[in-house]
């Protein structure tokens, strides 16, 4: 398979060289344009010729008949017989999607003794809830996970399936999605449908958080997604009426010898996590190096608030890259988001917006930040912030 130009259609206008994807294209001394060896025959440079110059014996891909491929479904989380939040934050948007689609939500939950758990998922959406249950799916495992999720998975033949973006679920979602050959977009931010094709439009940050791109999944089901927690919203049910099925769990013993968890060592330092922060304190370029971050501690330890930070301060090694806030971060809500020197991108707003109240300290009275602001203070971060210490002491 192989595309090639015509030269005496050419006139030279070089508008496939812009088209191009990939730069294998380029102009000859005859003023010609011409294909190089690295051309992967992608297509996207013939639309954009109006001399039709340009040919290819590539023949076009037909999109598959998905219509015996049904169901939302949400790959359900849990430790320690608790919900992980992003499974019933999942739901609301699984519950949206489907009921665009005319189709039903089915939580699958793996896991040990979990039944008390399905009556929440029926309440936050779910129109089915499979339960796999099994002693040595109690602890996340890899290979075990992937093996029983695919199987079921492979049985149902849903149209979607959404994972949370969690450390699990950033394991498992690739598994599933090499083993059943089709695509995953990473982080979404978005979901919705699009309305003539009926197909799943995912968007998500692209290069460095700068432009949104939405991506489709038209050749392959399901159509796979990982959303970080903290980004949709969970919703109730006002009259949940789904049902709950126990689904026996093939386990594999030679699997099972494969891995072992040798042991669970819970991170060091905070113990609460910034999507279940009450309160956070977050600090941005404006606080200029790690030492001022200190200040950010001690304001968070008077009033029991995590510190975060942007992408700046995390690229500067002010702080953790767990504790980034922002598209390319976490998303978060808590009842308390204290910005300081934050000038407000629409990249770290994108994160913290939906705090329920947002205070700003920044010396530029023009920063975006304050127009999200519930208050806002105008001055130097490094005076205000010990002041304010003071005064909560």
């Amino acid at each position: 398979m192989s595309t090639w130009i015509d030269s005496e259609k050419c006139n030279g206008c070089g508008r496939c060289l812009k088209t191009c994807p990939y730069g294998a294209i380029e102009m000859g001394s005859d003023d010609k344009a011409r294909i190089l060896e690295t051309c992967i025959s992608c297509g996207a440079c013939i639309e954009s010729c109006r001399q039709e110059a340009i040919l290819t014996d590539v023949q076009p891909r037909t999109v598959p008949d998905f219509s015996d491929k049904q169901g939302v479904w949400v790959v359900a989380e849990q430790q320690h017989g608790q919900l992980h939040p992003v499974s019933l934050e999942l739901l609301g948007k699984a519950r949206e999607l489907a009921d665009i689609l005319g189709q039903e939500v089915t939580a699958l939950l793996p896991g040990d003794n979990i039944s008390p758990l399905a009556e929440t998922l029926v309440r936050h959406g779910a129109d089915r809830v499979l339960l796999v249950q099994h002693p040595e799916l109690q602890t996340y495992r890899p290979v075990v996970y992937t093996d029983v999720v695919e199987n079921i998975v492979r049985e149902h033949q849903p149209n979607i399936l959404l994972v949370g973006a969690t450390l699990q679920g950033r394991d498992l979602a690739p598994r599933l999605a090499r083993r059943l050959q089709t695509g995953l977009t990473a982080d979404c931010t978005e979901l919705s449908i699009d309305q003539d094709e009926k197909i799943l439009l995912q968007t998500r940050p692209a290069f460095g958080g700068n432009v949104m791109a939405t991506i489709v999944c038209r050749y392959s089901r399901p159509q796979m997604a990982t959303v970080r927690p903290g980004v949709m919203v969970p919703k109730q049910v006002p009259q949940p009426s789904g049902t709950v099925t126990d689904i026996p769990a093939k386990v594999s013993p030679a699997r099972l010898a494969a891995e072992q968890v040798v042991e669970t060592i819970r991170a060091a330092g905070r113990k609460i996590s910034l999507n279940a922060a009450r309160a956070i304190v977050a600090g941005g370029r404006g606080m200029g190096s790690a030492a001022a971050f200190a200040e950010l501690e001690k304001l968070a330890a008077v009033i029991g608030a995590e510190v975060a930070g942007t992408r700046i301060a995390v690229e500067n090694d002010w702080i953790a890259a767990e504790r980034q806030v922002g598209q390319t971060g976490q998303t978060v809500r808590p009842e308390l988001y204290i910005a300081c020197g934050i000038s407000g991108a629409v990249q770290h707003r994108a994160g913290m917006m939906n705090s329920r109240y947002i205070i700003a300290v920044n010396k530029d009275p023009n920063a975006p930040i304050f127009k999200i602001a519930d208050w806002g203070i105008v001055g130097d971060v490094h005076q205000v912030i010990p002041e304010l210490t003071a005064q909560l002491q």
